[in-house]
């Protein structure tokens, strides 16, 4: 399905990113990872894929660290070949309410999570104009699209993706680049956990599966976009929530 092509996920030591990783190997891709601090979890994560016969690389560098992008995508080009697939990954979140938030920490989250997608599209995207094919896929969520409890910093950064990915496929369709976005719901792992019991309990009462997601479910929707099984599909929003 994907056999040789080169995937590049952001935030791979994370509950989703990992997943995906997993799902793009057990389809014969190769990998590229970008994890913050978790050096332990990422070094596993790696032995894993490569037990797979996996060709992967992995970095510790942050998504607003341009020369660090520039550099691991130099890296990935030179030692497993060009950037087929990119996935957006990487993201924070703080539970706070709006009258607690102050400048530092609406700057952090905008950053990290808009401009971080920028920075990393940026450095990657080049290579995929020159070559006129490519997969970009960003992570959203529900969170500033549905009328839920969350940090409102969080949903309007993830909400500015969906701008990102509708302009950006628009752009970048006459080079045969395509751009998608997911948008899970409730997932069990990730930015998940930070829901409190009530919250959990919530979503279930008014999901019409009855049960929160699982990280594997989303993967699998990642890895459906990033290949040629979904040609037809440019500059959609798929939202994975058990139907809310």
């Amino acid at each position: 399905m994907l056999k040789n092509k080169v995937a590049l996920v952001t935030g791979g030591t994370g509950g989703i990113g990992e997943k995906i990783c997993e799902a793009f190997a057990q389809r014969g891709a190769n990998i590229a990872f970008t994890y913050h601090r978790n050096e332990e979890k990422a070094g596993l994560l790696q032995k894993s894929l490569e037990q797979q016969g996996r060709r992967v690389l992995a970095a510790k560098v942050s998504v607003l660290d341009k020369p660090g992008v520039d550099d691991f995508v130099q890296r990935v080009g030179e030692e497993l070949g060009p950037i087929d697939i990119l996935v957006n990954n990487a993201a924070i979140t703080q539970v706070m309410p709006f009258a607690l938030i102050e400048e530092d920490d609406w700057d952090r989250v905008m950053a990290i999570n808009v401009k971080g997608v920028f920075m990393v599209t940026k450095a990657v995207v080049r290579g995929m104009i020159r070559r006129k094919c490519g997969n970009i896929v960003n992570l959203c969520s529900i969170a500033g699209q549905r009328l839920l409890e969350v940090p409102v910093h969080y949903a309007t950064s993830k909400s500015a993706i969906l701008g990102f990915t509708t302009s950006l496929a628009k752009e970048l369709c006459r080079y045969g680049i395509r751009v998608n976005a997911v948008s899970p719901g409730f997932v069990d792992v990730g930015v998940g956990t930070n829901l409190t019991e009530s919250q959990r309990r919530e979503y279930v009462k008014y999901c019409s599966l009855g049960r929160s997601g699982k990280a594997e479910e989303v993967a699998e929707l990642v890895v459906f976009l990033a290949s040629e099984q979904s040609s037809f599909i440019n500059a959609q929003n798929i939202v994975i929530d058990g139907g809310l």
